[in-house]
């Protein structure tokens, strides 16, 4: 059977290919000569499955785009404290390249604006590293995300440091607050190198994916950032991404994203999946016209909105029944999360079997995170508590056998 998904992205490609609205970002002459009618789509799921459709393969340069990924590697660079101290999170309310600054500090209010993303990327390596360093830095980071060896688009980078007073400004500013220690004209460079990445959607789709996977990319398995860092980025994403569009853009589509003046257009929703559109023509906010009415759709049509999560408490116990004459069988399903282990203590707190035995069945749960693993172990170990014999079915080893074993030694403690 051929997967509907492609068919439903070209559906969209053919929704909006006709919408003639928005100009091209005509103050970099490189950009300015993009063909207006490009239109690309991509989708990648967190298992590492991707589809795509419209101009897919089409290279565009990554610009503004580059800021939630770059702000990741900082943070795995210095760690959180360290980049907090540099940048906020707070939302600023102003086009992504005003000065937004925080009264008191002079920090720029958050990464996704460019004086926040200058910023992060002096933070790249280390303060004290070079222009060469921050870029391979990022050329490399960005390369492991999308699955392929990435470079520079030098035409574009020249045309944009051609152009770059209002970047020059921003930096010569960033470096009288002692926000920047390097030289302004070396800094704004090697953030405009990193802005002229070249890229496509299933690259962003790809690295978007490996944001909402908890920093797990979906095909290698490797764990590129940590989950607080993929969190920490998520987040920033979400509340200032969309620069002063943002509030707007959390009502409507609900998607973690950021976009970029060339006409992409990326979102990362937490568990699922990485999207990416790219259509060069503008809004008055400099996001995709195309590009945001696509993502609308997909929010309204596929219920990705992060307001619209499923309740999964209700589903994650398939069935609590009684084996034999002593034994009491609690089968679990699905991904087990905080909502879902409690419908697990609920229903053995409300349970009438009597039974001198309890076995805990995991063979149909795909994943516990660690405060519902937690929260297993605790009713395992109160049921042992109260007398009764437990049972681990876990042939996937969703509970390690070193929790396991810790919950055994708690319990006989506890005797």
């Amino acid at each position: 059977m051929k997967s509907p998904v492609p068919d439903y992205l070209d559906e969209i490609i053919e929704t909006f290919k006709d919408d003639r609205q928005g100009e091209l970002a005509d103050y970099i002459p490189e950009l300015a000569r993009a063909d207006p009618d490009t239109f690309g789509i991509a989708l990648t799921v967190a298992d590492g499955r991707t589809h795509s459709a419209g101009n897919d393969d089409y290279t565009f340069s990554i610009q503004s785009i580059s800021k939630p990924f770059a702000y990741a590697a900082a943070l795995t660079d210095l760690g959180l404290d360290a980049v907090h101290e540099t940048v906020g999170v707070e939302p600023s309310g102003e086009a992504f390249n005003e000065l937004s600054l925080e009264h008191g500090t002079r920090r720029p209010k958050n990464a996704m604006i460019n004086a926040g993303a200058i910023a992060v990327h002096q933070l790249l390596v280390g303060r004290s590293s070079n222009v060469e360093e921050r870029v391979e830095r990022v050329r490399s980071f960005f390369s492991e995300l999308a699955g392929r060896e990435l470079s520079v688009d030098e035409a574009v980078c020249r045309s944009e440091l051609d152009t770059a007073d209002r970047n020059l400004a921003i930096a010569h500013m960033l470096k009288n607050y002692g926000i920047i220690d390097d030289a302004p004209h070396d800094v704004v460079e090697g953030y405009t190198r990193q802005c002229s990445i070249g890229v496509n959607v299933r690259d962003l789709a790809m690295m978007c994916a490996t944001l909402a996977n908890m920093g797990v990319h979906p095909v290698t398995g490797q764990q590129v950032v940590s989950r607080r860092v993929a969190r920490q980025t998520l987040s920033v994403m979400t509340v200032c991404g969309m620069y002063d569009a943002a509030g707007e853009w959390l009502t409507t589509v609900g998607i973690p994203a950021k976009s970029g003046v060339s006409g992409g257009l990326i979102g990362a929703l937490p568990g699922q999946c990485g999207l990416a559109v790219v259509s060069p023509p503008l809004d008055e906010h400099g996001n995709s016209v195309r590009g945001v009415r696509a993502f609308r759709k997909l929010s309204d049509d596929m219920g990705m909105h992060l307001a619209e999560a499923e309740p999964q408490g209700a589903t994650v116990v398939r069935d609590f029944y009684v084996r034999g004459e002593k034994e009491a069988v609690l089968e679990l399903q699905g991904t087990v999360q905080f909502s879902g282990a409690e419908a697990v203590l609920h229903a053995l707190e409300n349970d009438t079997t009597g039974t001198d035995r309890l076995t805990f069945d995991l063979s149909r749960v795909d994943r516990v995170n660690d405060v519902a693993r937690r929260m297993l172990l605790e009713a395992k170990r109160r049921a042992e508590l109260d007398g009764r014999t437990t049972d681990l079915v876990d042939p996937d080893g969703v509970l390690t056998s070193s929790d396991v074993d810790a919950a055994k030694e708690a319990a006989s403690e506890s005797h």
